[in-house]
């Protein structure tokens, strides 16, 4: 059984290679952590870590899926033993657990009926226009939407959720991440709705690039260090992108940027 850390960077990483599996955390979402139409794990964060855990000595992981929300606190209480699910890093989410260093940069991208009727390019447009926002349950998309002035945000399960409350009409856009908003109107074919280009949310302001990452109880630095070693290995010959291409992400997406900078307040 998983335990917590016991100090010194934690022992998880023994016990993972001595169980020979991880298990990783999914919250559903295309294309970061879900399960296909064949009922297995699939996604860019679950294909990044089959190779990097393969690479630590722990040769099989186990999907536990949950909702986005409840991602943190499954984590902290144990449930599994690491978050794969391309989660934005925070300054409040990294005083609950750490993140290994991201391995994608990420702009918000929206949901519209076909032609874009109302022109929304911006949050500040849909705030402009008064239209009706829906976004995913714990997404980042709500605070960007309130910061612009949105003043109609309604949360939704999840991303084809939000595609079908703006073909029906429910809601006038969906905002959420450029690649995931890419890959749900694409798969469903739909005539009646399209994806917009990639939306720059601004706070107090400033521009706002997020960055997703894995994430890791507190006490398992020595899991989250070995980690970002093979993380890092994987940029550096160019393996990290292939490994994520199947899933949308380009070189566009690819990052430098560092947890320590997206955790600063």
């Amino acid at each position: 059984m998983t335990t917590a850390g016991d100090g010194d960077g934690g022992q998880l990483l023994e016990r993972l290679r001595a169980q020979g599996r991880v298990r990783l955390g999914l919250a559903g979402e295309q294309p970061y952590g879900y399960i296909g139409k064949d009922g297995r794990m699939t996604g860019s964060a679950p294909a990044v870590a089959r190779r990097i855990f393969r690479a630590l000595g722990v040769d099989e992981v186990e999907p536990f899926p949950t909702e986005f929300g409840s991602l943190i606190a499954g984590l902290n209480s144990l449930q599994f033993d690491v978050v794969a699910a391309g989660m934005y890093i925070t300054p409040a989410r990294c005083r609950q657990v750490i993140f290994a260093e991201p391995e994608y940069r990420m702009l918000s991208a929206f949901v519209v009926p076909k032609g874009n009727p109302r022109g929304l390019r911006s949050y500040e447009d849909v705030a402009r226009s008064g239209a009706r926002l829906a976004t995913g349950v714990g997404y980042a998309e709500i605070a960007y939407a309130e910061a612009a002035g949105v003043r109609s945000v309604r949360a939704l399960p999840d991303q084809l959720a939000g595609l079908l409350a703006v073909e029906q009409g429910r809601a006038d856009v969906f905002a959420g991440t450029a690649v995931a908003v890419r890959k749900v109107v694409r798969e469903s074919g739909s005539t009646r709705i399209e994806a917009t280009d990639e939306v720059t949310p601004y706070v107090d302001g400033e521009p706002v690039v997020d960055m997703g990452a894995f994430a890791f109880r507190t006490p398992e630095t020595g899991l989250r260090d070995a980690f970002n070693r093979e993380l890092r290995a994987l940029k550096r010959s160019g393996e990290l992108l292939e490994i994520m291409r199947p899933f949308g992400f380009t070189e566009k997406q690819m990052t430098t940027g560092t947890a320590e900078e997206k955790c600063r307040p």
